[in-house]
């Protein structure tokens, strides 16, 4: 099993992270941000990822540190857990509707980070998150987990359902990319190494 347990403090939070690649969709989530918590419970379900974040943050400053550092430590997880990706089918992509709106997600864990994100969320907050902070959120996961990740809002009206479908579509894309494939023989790559 593909799992990590990772504990990271900082002066402005504290998060216990853990997961289970291989789960079943399992999560226990507890930001202090309600909405981010519902994102959060989304990737995990759909990407059949048993996760556990429990944070800390000075919510009283904003949201910002504390969405930041979930996402470092939840990648960082996903380091450990995925190991030298051995076996990992490397890329993984998503196209996922909610209502109105549809999202695409494209992964590859290439051991270079880069993030492209093109979605234009009009409000400027949904519940207690600022929206700004889901671009943050996927540049700081792509930075920790050094992977290139492509999001995309393809259409769309509300800014829950573009949110929605983004964290959808990226949980989908990612449980892609870290499935074991029988046929990959040590490391997919020409490099030897990701």
């Amino acid at each position: 099993m593909r799992q990590a347990t990772v504990h990271r403090k900082t002066k402005e939070t504290d998060i216990s992270v853990s997961l289970n690649i291989d789960g079943s969709g399992k999560s226990k989530n507890s930001s202090g941000i309600g909405f981010l918590d519902h994102m959060l419970d989304l990737f995990a379900r759909h990407g059949m990822f048993d996760l556990s974040v429990k944070c800390k943050g000075d919510l009283h400053v904003d949201d910002h540190h504390t969405t930041e550092d979930i996402a470092i430590t939840i990648a960082k997880a996903f380091v450990q857990a995925l190991g030298d990706k051995a076996g990992s089918a490397r890329y993984g992509h998503a196209y996922v509707p909610m209502d109105e709106t549809l999202a695409r997600t494209v992964i590859d864990l290439s051991g270079r980070s880069a993030l492209v994100f093109h979605a234009e969320l009009k409000s400027k907050k949904v519940g207690d998150l600022s929206t700004e902070m889901i671009e943050h959120f996927f540049q700081s996961f792509a930075d920790t987990l050094k992977a290139n990740i492509h999001i995309e809002v393809l259409y769309g009206k509300n800014t829950h359902h573009k949110i929605e479908a983004i964290f959808k579509s990226f949980a989908r894309a990612l449980r892609l990319a870290c499935e074991k494939d029988a046929r990959v023989k040590g490391i997919l790559s020409t490099k030897g190494k990701l």
